[in-house]
């Protein structure tokens, strides 16, 4: 049988960007340990609301790990102490009872505070609007075996794919670095012959446009692909120094 756990939560609240926020703390009690993350902020809000008290503003949709809309830093970790897992499909069972539990939103410039927990992560849809997709004419959809591509490609590149741009990425660099999510991005065309036409230009849009948005610099230190619930590899980043630098040498 599940047991029930009393919590404590220190969450930022903070009305708009301009605001000053701060943190507020909450006793959340008779927390079943299957809930999941967002369903105990649930339970929380429905309270809040009850009392006549703002409910804390956060993001979500899915809630199957498949949206990256779960943005939240708990306990000094995006999406929290689990390794692969994003914030929906973190479960109270990974605390203890009379745990305090710290819950801040990402913080890099590049991504403002919209409110309380959620940011604006905007920055990342222009990165893909720069370079991110392939519009040369590619004809209908081809059989899954008609166009040989080595698997080892094929792997990599899907991969590469699995990244749902959720800022784990920068939210765990110091630098507030996007390199892993640009890299990814850049990556998962860059390995396929559908994505070869504009190879050369992509890597240079959205490396410029990812510098305009005002993302750091690579640290090297490798926090972005440990705390990616993906598990982006790092090798994805290599891949895009190649492909700007040899892009910029040819343009």
């Amino acid at each position: 049988m599940s047991g029930n756990m009393n919590i404590n939560l220190k969450v930022w609240r903070q009305k708009n960007r301009k605001a000053k926020g701060g943190f507020e703390t909450y006793q959340v009690s008779e927390i079943s340990e299957d809930m999941s993350f967002l369903e105990m902020f649930d339970v929380l809000n429905e309270r809040l609301i009850s009392e006549g008290t703002a409910p804390i503003a956060f993001d979500h949709d899915c809630r199957e790990g498949i949206c990256g809309m779960c943005s939240m830093y708990i306990n000094g970790s995006p999406h929290g102490p689990l390794k692969g897992v994003t914030t929906c499909q973190l479960h109270m069972r990974s605390f203890k009872d009379g745990d305090t539990i710290v819950v801040e939103p990402w913080r890099a410039d590049s991504f403002p505070i919209v409110k309380d927990l959620a940011v604006d992560r905007s920055a990342f849809d222009r990165v893909i609007s720069a370079g991110g997709f392939v519009s040369v004419n590619t004809g209908n959809a081809q059989d899954g075996n008609s166009i040989p591509i080595p698997k080892d490609d094929a792997d990599k590149a899907f991969a590469a794919a699995a990244c749902i741009g959720c800022g784990a990425c920068v939210a765990a660099c110091k630098n507030a670095s996007a390199m892993l999510f640009v890299s990814a991005k850049i990556s998962q065309l860059a390995l396929l012959p559908q994505g070869a036409p504009e190879r050369e230009e992509r890597a240079l849009n959205m490396v410029a446009q990812m510098d305009a948005e005002g993302f750091g610099a690579c640290t090297n230190t490798g926090a972005c692909s440990a705390e990616c619930p993906k598990e982006i590899s790092l090798e994805n980043i290599a891949r895009m120094n190649r492909e700007y630098l040899g892009a910029a040498a040819t343009s």
